[in-house]
């Protein structure tokens, strides 16, 4: 009888996966892999995972549906984001959604566990005393309205006044730190 728990990886990125599935069986998870978030289903219904690793991003889709998608499944899992592309909206919503902790890639392995056991906030996480840079504000606020219209990057187009391919362009572009 295994009494490894289990772990549902969910990432389109097939080397990522490879990678980080291997450093968890390591540490003695029972690692599931998805590529997209049918897979993620099919796979969360037949074994019950207890831990989640999601992408914020999985191709086109959005890992903020594998979150709703998996605590409606499974309650009490302990779902960890693990993105490239962080923004505040998304780490509020991915929270309101369910996840208990959001980190950016790259994150050490070690950080990933800790996470799935940081059941409290930390006081004394040091707070910025610079405004963020425009840029940054830019990055934030397409976000945060892309978040507003369900991920669906045409709506968030439209409510914007910006042609698609524009916002889509806006948004592969990595945001400055600060």
């Amino acid at each position: 009888m295994n009494n490894r728990p289990n772990l549902l990886l969910i990432d389109d990125d097939e080397t990522f996966c490879r990678v980080l599935s291997r450093a968890l069986d390591k540490r003695g998870y029972e690692v599931l892999v998805a590529h997209d978030l049918a897979q993620a289903k099919t796979l969360a219904e037949a074994q019950h995972p207890e831990y989640a690793v999601v992408d914020l991003r999985i191709g086109r889709e959005s890992g903020l549906n594998a979150i709703q998608m998996l605590t409606e499944r499974e309650p009490g899992i302990r779902i960890v984001i693990l993105t490239g592309y962080a923004s505040i909206s998304t780490a509020v919503e991915a929270i309101k959604l369910g996840a208990i902790h959001y980190l950016t890639k790259p994150a050490e392995i070690d950080d990933i566990i800790k996470a799935f056991y940081h059941d409290r906030g930390d006081a004394e996480v040091p707070v910025e005393n610079r405004p963020m840079s425009a840029r940054r504000a830019e990055w934030e606020h397409l976000n945060k309205v892309l978040a507003d219209c369900g991920g669906n990057i045409s709506a968030a187009a439209r409510a914007m006044g910006m042609h698609r391919r524009t916002l889509q362009r806006k948004l592969a572009k990595k945001p400055s730190p600060r």
